[in-house]
């Protein structure tokens, strides 16, 4: 591996100087859990050049070397270095895997950097911003109750003061962490569910964002753990309440200028915005409609566990409305799709994604579906308004996948699947994935049986 040595040296002084004892080389597996190994800040050269060793093929969904074959190394991304702001003797690296001095073809970060450069040579840079929902609870005998010392009495606790104040012993080091690692946080607050919060911080590029994603996933369970409680990112831990979703807000960029080219331009609009009557450029359309023709595939990414498909609903056991999609549709400002077009920004919302995802894979192939889209100039069709909910059972319009397994299926048949994944990687994550619902569909809970046992 080359490694430059300068910003080694410049990124070594500036940790020393800072007081980090000890660096981690971190990757994730296929579900998106990060793993790591660490090293005194003595051996930090060695591990740039890729001194730290996994067996991956005896970790889950990473396994296409065997027990007969050489490990795989971790070579950190110098410019990913994250100083742990609750405790400056650790430092964090996002890594790639290699493999016999070539990247590892089942490592996430490798898959997402694939697809980023095929739209860099296409003069794309994509950017993208993550609404990060998530539960804070503490456990009380077998129930889990919010982090808050008071319950809710009202019908919806969203944006509560009261709630948002009285949960500060989370929210407040949570938004110094942030403010200190330099990722623009601009607003947090009491979300619908009971005890659950959303961090909204400055989009990034898709490679810095995916890498912050999986940070702040284990900052928030740390931070939640010294105060006595737990950070889920279970996408529905409650049939009653709010799921946890991780709204995707894409948008490419010019490579050379920085412009946004969702942006339309005024004096020219294009023909299919115009035919449509939307604020957006026909590049960003042309991207809705890659992401409209894989949405199944592509959600069994974005929704990837058993337990995704109890929030992708309409209601269910809520009180009201879930504000979650099911319709493949995209609409103008619509919160009832599963593509918003916001009003106050060029972007287009993907709002199916939810907080188990693996940013990187689910970055990887909605850049891969959107830049399709943008190939073949597809036509997202017209825009729907309105509530979708209402028109849930029409024929019109498919319903988003309605269990992991119907998310797999379309997986395992879309043709891009092994064009951006890779044919051994397509089987490895159907294999962990068909397991995962086997065990779910399988399994006979306790209020089943206590619901079942007498009733013929």
């Amino acid at each position: 591996m080359q490694v430059d040595s300068g910003l080694m040296t410049s990124v070594k002084e500036r940790l020393v100087a800072a007081g980090v004892e000890y660096c981690f080389a971190t990757f994730v597996d296929v579900h998106g859990v990060p793993k790591a190994k660490s090293v005194p800040i003595a051996c930090f050269e060695k591990m740039c050049s890729g001194s730290e060793l996994f067996t991956v093929g005896a970790m889950e969904g990473m396994g296409l070397v065997g027990p007969h074959e050489d490990e795989c190394g971790a070579v950190p991304d110098l410019n990913s270095g994250v100083i742990f702001p609750w405790d400056n003797r650790y430092a964090w690296f996002s890594s790639d895997m290699y493999y016999h001095d070539s990247p590892y073809e089942a490592c996430s970060r490798v898959i997402l950097k694939r697809v980023l450069e095929q739209a860099r040579q296409m003069g794309f840079v994509f950017n993208l911003g993550v609404e990060t929902e998530f539960y804070v609870l503490r456990k009380e005998g077998q129930r889990y109750i919010p982090v808050t010392q008071e319950s809710f009495k009202g019908v919806c606790p969203a944006y509560d003061l009261f709630l948002t104040t009285e949960s500060m012993s989370f929210l407040e080091p949570m938004a110094k962490y942030m403010d200190k690692l330099g990722w623009g946080l601009f607003s947090f607050d009491q979300e619908g569910g009971h005890g659950q919060y959303e961090f909204d911080f400055a989009y990034a590029d898709a490679l810095t964002m995916a890498d912050r994603v999986v940070f702040l996933r284990y900052m928030a369970k740390t931070l939640a753990k010294s105060i006595g409680a737990i950070a889920t990112f279970m996408p529905k831990p409650f049939s009653n309440d709010f799921r946890s979703a991780a709204h995707f807000n894409m948008s490419l960029a010019d490579i050379q200028t920085g412009k946004n080219l969702f942006e339309p331009n005024p004096d020219q609009p294009g023909e299919l915005a115009s035919r449509y009557g939307l604020n957006i450029s026909d590049l960003a359309l042309h991207f809705v409609a890659g992401l409209l023709r894989h949405a199944p595939a592509l959600t069994a990414l974005t929704c990837p566990t058993f337990n995704s498909y109890k929030g992708l609903i309409s209601q269910g056991d809520m009180p009201d409305i879930s504000w979650a999609p099911i319709l493949q549709t995209y609409g103008r400002n619509n919160r009832s799709a599963m593509l918003r077009l916001p009003m106050n920004r060029f972007c287009i919302e993907n709002r199916a994604p939810d907080m188990s995802c693996n940013p990187y894979l689910a970055a990887a192939f909605s850049l891969a579906a959107g830049l399709e889209g943008i190939a073949q100039k597809l036509d997202p069709g017209v825009p729907l308004s309105g509530n979708l909910y209402d028109i849930q059972d029409s024929a019109a319009v498919a319903r988003l996948p309605r269990t992991l397994l119907e998310a797999l299926q379309a997986f395992e048949t879309d043709s891009l699947v092994p064009e951006v994944l890779g044919k051994d990687f397509q089987q490895i994550y159907l294999k962990q994935k068909m397991k995962e619902w086997d065990k779910g569909f399988y399994r006979v809970c306790e209020e089943e049986r206590e619901q079942m046992m007498t009733f013929i």
